[in-house]
């Protein structure tokens, strides 16, 4: 990437940011709507995430990153949600700028591990993650829709 990326941990939530997410939800997801200021509140204001969002150039919005840290019995553990860098930033190092940020975030906060779930059909975003160094799990993921 020509340009630099710089990746912040959002701390308030602007105008800017509520348009960003209006723009790259639905990249991310045809079947959920993008948040709102109040719902981007909540999520800034949760003690157990950390929004990130990547930007190029003239500073602009390109990327999103949410990671989500919790003690367990076993230690804590960190998950990383809703990756999404915007077409035309893709393929330019902003999803790995935004995973390496949440990775350094994980360590801080002393977890064990980082995990992540990615669709097959997301090819260039598994091959990322693996020359990141993540590794698939043999496990099943399930999900029960409380919605239902």
């Amino acid at each position: 990437m020509s340009e630099a990326t710089r990746v912040d941990a959002v701390e308030q939530v602007t105008s800017e940011l509520v348009d960003a997410f209006a723009r790259l939800i639905p990249q991310l997801s045809k079947s959920s709507p993008p948040p709102d200021a109040a719902a981007l509140e909540a999520l800034v204001a949760a003690p157990a995430c950390t929004l990130f969002v990547a930007r190029v150039g003239d500073g602009a919005i390109v990327g999103s990153l949410t990671l989500a840290t919790f003690p367990i019995p076993t230690g804590t553990r960190a998950w990383i949600e809703d990756v999404v860098v915007d077409d035309a930033a893709r393929g330019a190092g902003v999803g790995a700028a935004l995973t390496q940020a949440a990775l350094g975030r994980a360590r801080e906060v002393g977890a064990k591990t980082v995990d992540l779930t990615s669709r097959p059909s997301r090819e260039a975003a598994n091959r990322l993650y693996q020359r990141l160094g993540f590794e698939a799990r043999e496990t099943n993921v399930y999900r029960y829709d409380l919605q239902r």
